[in-house]
């Protein structure tokens, strides 16, 4: 039977480094990287080889010869060839990680939209409280609220509408779907004689997020998770959009 899988032996050509288990996707271990349980090169690692041998038929995979300790090859890996690739598997390690670094450092400039945020600028003044809009007369009536952040340095709210209050109001709630109901069942309705607008808050990323220890502030109105490409604005964009 010819030596078909010779070449192709080593999993993971474009690395040589780094051998994969054709079967259970598990790195191989290094000191197995030439242990090839069949003639004909087809390679997996230990722990398949002795799953198909004593679970399975103890067939190879590839040509059905069956596995035996006769056949089987293996020489020990040298001991600077370890080394080598130990080194190598820690060098990809550290770019990888500074790869990541590099990309959450980017989303720190970033704003995102927050699917569980709203923003409520038309408010009258003398509602704008906590106690008022976690009422189930407001918006409490719209799910379980887990923030309020009552702004008082002006709205951004693009178009600019005449006599609105200069207010916002951010309301984070525990789900999803609730801000969206609150979205649909207020936006544009008139209030005191003015329109409400209600759209999805934007924020930015937590520091901790980027830094990647847990954020230990109850209820924080950053984003924790990698938001969608469609729903992140760079710097400048946020400028437009920022409420």
């Amino acid at each position: 039977m010819s030596n078909a899988y010779d070449d192709t032996a080593g999993i993971g050509d474009e690395d040589e480094d780094e051998l994969l288990c054709p079967l259970c996707m598990e790195e191989i271990d290094i000191s197995d990287k030439y242990f090839k349980p069949c003639p004909c090169g087809y390679q997996i690692c230990r722990f398949c080889w002795n799953h198909i041998r004593e679970e399975l038929n103890g067939l190879c995979p590839v040509c059905r010869r069956p596995y035996s300790e006769e056949t089987l090859q293996f020489k020990p890996v040298p001991p600077e060839e370890i080394a080598r690739i130990k080194a190598a598997k820690k060098k990809r390690e550290k770019e990888r990680k500074d790869l990541d670094n590099a990309a959450r450092r980017h989303l720190a400039a970033a704003r995102v939209v927050q699917k569980n945020l709203i923003y409520i600028v038309g408010l009258p003044s003398k509602y704008a409280t906590e106690e008022a809009v976690r009422s189930p007369d407001f918006f409490g009536q719209y799910g379980k609220i887990t923030r309020i952040m009552l702004s008082r340095k002006g709205h951004a709210h693009q178009p600019l509408i005449p006599n609105l209050p200069q207010n916002g109001v951010y309301v984070q709630y525990t789900r999803k779907e609730d801000a969206i109901r609150a979205i649909e069942s207020v936006d544009g309705t008139i209030f005191d004689g003015k329109p409400m607008r209600v759209t999805y808050g934007t924020t930015r990323y937590c520091p901790n997020f980027l830094k990647n220890p847990p954020c230990q502030t109850s209820g924080c109105l950053l984003a924790h998770e990698p938001a969608e490409e469609a729903d992140t604005y760079a710097k400048e964009e946020a400028m437009q959009v920022e409420h």
